[in-house]
């Protein structure tokens, strides 16, 4: 709060290996960073005797280390900052972030990101997974459900794929703000919605197609309302999983309906797809759906 109040931006940095998705936290005596970035310009003495004053009144409730600061160069910070995050192809789609140019081959589908704190770049094994697996599965005039939206990554790929309609469902606040953005940098506001919520969705409606990548514990919690929220026919990709829970999530699926999945597998993560079976007397397999209205980029060629 004492950053907040003199408009510094600011990031935590603390040790990893444990994850809040998974009701894990960090260890009780664990080392923590906290940065906060001020402009450099007339204002900054006096933010500075602000935050000066406010870190002297907290140290008199708890010990904390004197602030250290150094100059930081516009440039440089921007530099450090992009060169993070590079243009990435997986198979068709090509994922590039605005300040990177692309010329695109035969086949493309580009997806502009401005990556910002949501999580989804195309450089994480889990998401690369999903955007590999989605171009195998039936996603053009269908209605696909991204759970967990994050930056809007695979919800706009779905888009690009030609889906009819995509719903985007994250309960985060500032990755529903940062999705929205990147579905309107996509052009794709037409048939991509993206909303603060999840599962069971208050809106309700089934999909032809879910892509959860999210974490082993929430999909797990979820089992039902994943099988409720699917068309039978439809399928299943569910990823943020690790290869040591993959028995875990197979078994929730498992007791709520779900076939056993197939996994593909990057490093210690795994991704799994598996599907609501067909009921032939509903008439809505997942085979048989018409194809309607597109919103990808070949839309209205057949």
């Amino acid at each position: 709060m004492a950053f907040g109040r003199v408009g510094a931006r600011t990031c935590v940095e603390q040790e990893g290996g444990w994850n809040p998705d998974e009701g894990e936290s960090p260890p009780p005596h664990a080392p923590l960073t906290l940065r906060a970035y001020l402009p450099a310009d007339r204002t900054l003495p006096r933010r500075r005797a602000r935050l000066d004053t406010a870190w002297r009144l907290l140290s008199l409730i708890t010990p904390l280390p004197p602030l250290a600061e150094r100059l930081v160069e516009q440039a440089q910070w921007e530099k450090v900052w992009k060169e993070g995050f590079q243009i990435v192809r997986v198979g068709r789609i090509v994922v590039r972030p605005v300040w990177e140019t692309h010329t695109p081959q035969p086949g493309d589908l580009v997806l502009s990101l401005e990556p910002g704190l949501a999580f989804g770049t195309g450089h994480h094994p889990t998401t690369r997974l999903c955007l590999a697996w989605m171009q195998e599965l039936p996603v053009a005039g269908r209605r696909i459900l991204d759970l967990g939206t994050g930056s809007g990554i695979l919800a706009i790929a779905a888009g690009l794929l030609g889906a009819e309609r995509v719903v985007g469902l994250d309960i985060d606040a500032m990755a529903v703000r940062a999705a929205r953005a990147n579905v309107r940098l996509n052009g794709l506001s037409g048939c991509v919605r993206v909303q603060r919520g999840s599962l069971p969705w208050r809106e309700g409606g089934q999909f032809h197609g879910i892509v959860a990548n999210i974490s082993a514990k929430v999909v797990c919690r979820l089992a039902a309302a994943l099988w409720e929220a699917l068309y039978p026919g439809g399928w299943l990709l569910a990823s943020g999983i690790l290869q040591e829970q993959q028995e875990e999530v197979a078994h929730a699926l498992g007791g709520v309906g779900f076939p056993p999945p197939q996994v593909r597998r990057e490093g210690e993560w795994v991704a799994m797809r598996t599907g609501r079976p067909s009921e032939k007397s509903t008439g809505q397999g997942g085979t048989s759906l018409p194809r309607r209205m597109e919103c990808g980029p070949d839309a209205g060629k057949r």
